[in-house]
């Protein structure tokens, strides 16, 4: 009789044990990205991927790359931080705000202008354009031409083909990319300037033309780690954007990925 309580005794500790005795499972950790709008629907693709494959958490704030760095100058809590220009990488480099040793250029772009509809016919973007013309009244949509990568490059282009002087009273800036994106294909703006991968990604939009490449500067998008970053996995996630993996998600999306 004894022996036989013992034995439920020991039965009924056997699954505590277990647990006791289990070699512990990695917690999970947490990386936060600030990333350009620019990168919303390819990075949040390549965050899955990387969340699915570590089982580690990943929250993304997407905005212009100008608020991002100045709220990130200002102490918000980015782990990593996603340009769409190395300027205003340059910026956080130059205010201490990036952590030494972990700025890459991650991918590549092309500068586009777009028409709102479907199959709107294409045009050759040179010094002879009529944007003033094709616009018949209505806006060019771009980013902010002196703060957001996006805006930056388009005036630069317009104005290396001397296009910018004519048409920049008829410029609509938005905050960000994909909200000049948005104006042109809601209708409100006939035209707008914006990256390839934006509009592959947006309905009743054309792409009718490419800028010249030298028209502006390499559409470069730098990463790097936050000087505050307190994430245990943020060097994980910024090896992993490089990696073979995250490479075929970036071209999907329509990046260029350097070699």
């Amino acid at each position: 009789m004894i022996l036989r309580h013992a034995r439920r005794a020991l039965l009924a500790l056997l699954p505590i044990l277990a647990v006791t005795l289990a070699p512990p499972r990695a917690a999970a950790d947490e990386v936060t990205i600030f990333a350009a709008a620019s990168l919303t629907d390819a990075l949040g693709a390549v965050a899955e991927a990387w969340a699915d494959a570590t089982g580690h958490r990943v929250t993304t704030s997407f905005a212009g790359s100008s608020a991002l760095a100045r709220q990130i100058q200002q102490g918000a809590p980015a782990d990593v931080f996603i340009s769409a220009s190395v300027d205003w990488m340059d910026t956080l480099a130059a205010s201490g705000d990036l952590r030494e040793g972990t700025r890459r250029d991650i991918l590549g772009n092309t500068l586009v202008l777009i028409a709102h509809g479907e199959g709107a016919a294409p045009v050759t973007i040179d010094e002879s354009l009529d944007l003033v013309g094709m616009l018949d009244g209505g806006r060019l949509s771009m980013a902010l031409v002196d703060a957001v990568p996006a805006g930056i490059y388009g005036k630069a282009a317009l104005t290396a083909l001397g296009l910018w002087e004519e048409v920049a009273p008829l410029v609509a800036q938005s905050d960000n990319v994909r909200s000049a994106l948005a104006f042109v294909a809601q209708g409100e703006a006939p035209l707008g300037i914006v990256y390839a991968t934006d509009a592959a990604v947006a309905q009743n939009v054309t792409v009718i033309g490419t800028f010249p490449e030298g028209s502006h500067a390499p559409i470069t998008h730098p990463a790097a780690i936050t000087a505050q970053s307190t994430s245990h996995v943020a060097v994980a996630f910024l090896d992993f954007m490089t990696s073979d993996a995250a490479r075929a998600i970036w071209q999907r999306f329509g990046f260029r990925v350097p070699d």
